[in-house]
């Protein structure tokens, strides 16, 4: 029987949600906690990759096991396990066999999360971008409509990045604005390496009038990643959800 997880976690402590040679995974924990409670090897499957640092709100990811389980003890079970890591099973639902985290997945959301004040975090602290330059997000949306749309995204690839292609499509990107937070919110069906933390590191030079709107369209027509912005820290990244 094949079951779908949905997964919250604070990425800070983790070297990110695969399993790594050094490091702590969120995978490898949450694996080792389905291996206790079914006392079996389970092999999870996640819906994509988050690097160090980067948290989730709707990481999804699924395993398989011969047991027909109480979707609600397994729940219980699981996240008795996991304490003290700050990771949080919210859902455990049995699912088709055609069904994979990853490959059945027609859109991916992020949301990238900046903290526009002159003065540094506490609360948000490891979970937001500071950026104390006050930030025009009215230009930064104008250079961010740039990139609706099929495109090779060149310009905000990572250099170990292996993906086979730098052509993607972004079906959406919207910043709001709520008090001193600013939020970029980002949908496509997947994503190239560091692709969403490149992207705000150029539109804030936009945000700081470092940049203009052309400047931006030139750097992302160059598909060069040298032309592009800084990569964004990780802490304000956040993969919000997948559809399928």
């Amino acid at each position: 029987m094949r079951y779908k997880l949905l997964i919250e976690y604070d990425g800070t402590n983790f070297v990110g949600w695969q399993r790594q040679k050094s490091g702590l995974a969120v995978q490898e924990v949450i694996e080792q906690a389905l291996k206790t409670a079914l006392r079996e090897e389970v092999t999870l499957f996640g819906s994509g990759r988050t690097d160090t640092g980067v948290h989730a709100l709707g990481q999804v990811a699924h395993f398989e096991t011969k047991q027909n389980l109480n979707l609600f003890k397994i729940r219980e079970s699981l996240n008795a396990l996991i304490r003290p890591h700050l990771i949080s099973i919210h859902e455990v639902t049995q699912v088709s066999d055609d069904f994979h985290a990853r490959f059945s997945a027609i859109e991916r959301s992020y949301t990238y999360q900046i903290l526009n004040t002159p003065f540094p975090p506490a609360l948000l602290k490891n979970k937001a971008w500071w950026v104390r330059t006050p930030l025009d997000i009215e230009q930064m949306q104008k250079a961010a409509d740039l990139l609706i749309g099929k495109h090779d995204f060149s310009t905000f690839r990572a250099s170990e990045c292996q993906a086979k292609s730098p052509i993607k499509t972004i079906n959406s990107i919207h910043f709001e604005k709520q008090n001193d937070i600013i939020k970029m919110h980002i949908s496509a069906k997947s994503f190239l390496h560091h692709q969403v933390r490149n992207i705000i590191g150029s539109l804030v030079l936009v945000g700081q009038k470092k940049w203009s709107v052309k400047d931006f369209e030139t750097a992302f027509k160059g598909k060069d990643r040298k032309l592009g912005g800084p990569t964004a820290p990780a802490e304000g990244l956040y993969f919000v959800s997948v559809q399928y």
